[in-house]
Parts: C-alpha cells; sequence; structure tokens
C-alpha cells in the first residue's frame, strides 16, 4: 500500500495529538512532519506519553516550503492559521481542517462569530463542510476539508435526517449540550480562571455562541428549510465527551418506533453511527475513546415530545477521528482505517 505523506499543523494540543494517536496507526499515512511554534524542537512525546516508542519527527515551524513534500496536510491550529496555508497550497496539496476556517460558507458570518477577517474568501467555494455521514461521497469534489465542530457533529447526526423526513418538527427544538473541558484546548484554565472546572457544571455562550451559526447553516441547507432552535452549551467537570439532550415535537402520529427505525435505516452502513434501544439512558462512557456518535430516542411524559440523546467524544468523533474519516473517504481507504 502507497503512503501518503502527511504533515500535521498545530501537533501539541489536545485534538493534534489525539489526531497523531490515530494516524500513527493508520497503514497508509507516513507522518512527515510536525509543525508547532512554541514546541519547536520538541519531540511529541513531551506532550502525549502514549506516543513515546513512535518514530515521529521533531517538532518544526510550518514554512510554505513543507507543502512540496506532501500530500495532505491536517492542520489543528487556532482559527484563522488554516486560511493562510490555504492560500500557500500546491496542486497536489490537500488541506484537511480541525478548526472553523472553512466551516461557514458566509465570509461575513465567520467574521460576525469568530471576529477574524476571513483571508482566504476565494478559498471557502472550493471547500465543503466534511460531516462524512451526511456529505459523504461529495467529499472527495473538494481538496480542503472544513471538519464540523464537537458539538454540531453531536446535533446534526439525529436532526438532519428526522427533520428532512419530516418525523420531527423544525421549530422550537431545544438543545442543551455539556462538554468536557478540553474541548476549550489546553488554555482552558487560563481561559475559565473563575471557574472549578473540576467539581462545578458551567454554562456558556448562550446567546451567541459560535456553533449556532455552523448548526443553523447545515440544518437549513441539508433540509432546505429554514429551521428554529435553542442551543446552550455547558461545561461538565470531565476531561472529554459530549452529551446532547435535544427537545424536539413529533409529527402527529409519529410513534418512537418510526423514528428509531428511520435512524436505523439511514445509517445502517455506516460504521461510527450507533443507534440505541428506545429509552436507553446512554452516556459520555459509552463512546469515550472511540469514533462513535451513540444516538438514544426517549419517550417523554408528553405523547407528542420526545427526548434525543446524543454522545460523541470530542476529541476523536468531534476532533481528530472525523478528519481521518473525511481523508479515508478523500483517498479511497477503507472508511475504519486507522479508526479502530
Amino acid at each position: 500500500m502507497k503512503k501518503l505523506n502527511i504533515l500535521v499543523a498545530g501537533s501539541t494540543g489536545y485534538i493534534g495529538t489525539e489526531l497523531i494517536k490515530l494516524l500513527v496507526n493508520h497503514k497508509g499515512v507516513n507522518i512527515k512532519y510536525l509543525c508547532g511554534n512554541s514546541s519547536v524542537g520538541k519531540n511529541i512525546a513531551s506532550y502525549e506519553s502514549s506516543l513515546k516508542n513512535k518514530k515521529l519527527p521533531k517538532i518544526i515551524k510550518f514554512k510554505p516550503s513543507l507543502l512540496n513534500n506532501v500530500d495532505v496536510v491536517f492542520s489543528a491550529l487556532p482559527n484563522g492559521e488554516a486560511q493562510k496555508i490555504s492560500n500557500k497550497l500546491k496542486k497536489h496539496n490537500t488541506l484537511i481542517d480541525l478548526s472553523a476556517d472553512f466551516r461557514l460558507r458566509n465570509a461575513n458570518l465567520f467574521y460576525k462569530y469568530y471576529k477574524i477577517k476571513h483571508s482566504a474568501i476565494n478559498n471557502i467555494k472550493k471547500s465543503i463542510y466534511g460531516l462524512p455521514e451526511i456529505k459523504n461521497k461529495k467529499i472527495k469534489k473538494y481538496n480542503i476539508i472544513g471538519c464540523p465542530g464537537c458539538y454540531p457533529t453531536s446535533i446534526l447526526l439525529p436532526l438532519i435526517p428526522l427533520i428532512k423526513k419530516k418525523l420531527i418538527s423544525n421549530k422550537n427544538i431545544i438543545i442543551d449540550s455539556k462538554s468536557g473541558y478540553s474541548g476549550a484546548g489546553r488554555r482552558v484554565h487560563k481561559i475559565y480562571t473563575d471557574k472549578n472546572l473540576y467539581e462545578s457544571l458551567s454554562v456558556y455562550g448562550i446567546k451567541n455562541h459560535r456553533h449556532n451559526s455552523e448548526i443553523q447553516q447545515e440544518l437549513d441547507i441539508e433540509t432546505k428549510t429554514k429551521n428554529d432552535f435553542t442551543f446552550t452549551p455547558h461545561l461538565a467537570p470531565m476531561f472529554r465527551g459530549i452529551l446532547s439532550t435535544i427537545y424536539v415535537n413529533s409529527k402527529k402520529d409519529v410513534k418512537i418506533k418510526n423514528i428509531i427505525n428511520y435512524l436505523k435505516k439511514i445509517y445502517k452502513n455506516e460504521k461510527f453511527v450507533k443507534i440505541a434501544n428506545k429509552n436507553r439512558l446512554i452516556s459520555t462512557n459509552d463512546v469515550i475513546n472511540t469514533n462513535n456518535c451513540l444516538i438514544s430516542i426517549c419517550e417523554s411524559k408528553n405523547r407528542n415530545k420526545f427526548i434525543i440523546l446524543s454522545a460523541i467524544d470530542n476529541l476523536i468523533k468531534g476532533g481528530g477521528g472525523q478528519a481521518v474519516q473525511n481523508f479515508n473517504i478523500l483517498f479511497n481507504f477503507k472508511r475504519s482505517m486507522g479508526l479502530k
């Protein structure tokens, strides 16, 4: 099997190291460069001990000339940085970005939510929102992939097919999501100095959380209608994992079995989306250290209201694992390669 040369930019963050842990076990990958800034000259094992015995290059500073020697760039850099890389890409390069740089189709909307002027507007139309189970074969037509955010991944996978099929109402959807604090990156303790991350549950970004724009965009694009939802994220006292609790109204005469059976049908060929039996009370522990999204449909005390539970590991299915999924689609590898 021919191996593709890979560059990982932003290799020392939580997402970056998780991505590398997956790539070192991928038979089609040769990690040629690991790039960072403050970490230049160090070994990646300084940030992730499980990589200690892997033969990996020392961390160097990114420069455009490195693109001559690689097939794929995985960027786990802060928002705004992958845009700069995209402007330097060679014809033989593919960029798989794990930040928000190519998630939104509208540069003005990107500026509104991220307060960064988009520096690669012409590349937005050359990119795709890479939610593998939804975009599927369309991904192969693009050489810039914007990997979804972690919260939206857990939300869009159950909602898109159910709204498209008109099994649930697209109005007054309530989304309550809780994430481990690793979702905020290694700087989390500097950002949330006023919160006890280990023992308290805290809400943030109620009105203007960045992922509102992403969820709205993809729901509306995929269902071809305007959807109405309220999204509230929380930081939970745990390192990793996301559990989204979604309150929906069903269409008249739709029973819980109709919803469950339809989701099972839609995702029957998707290895990483699992549909639980009805009323199963799932937890993040069911998905930690996997690339799975586990979805459970539960009855409520009201006849035509259902509660959707959706759990993922934010660092894998909501991060590095989803990036590897997109990589596998792009280069015709087995969908699960590197993700067992």
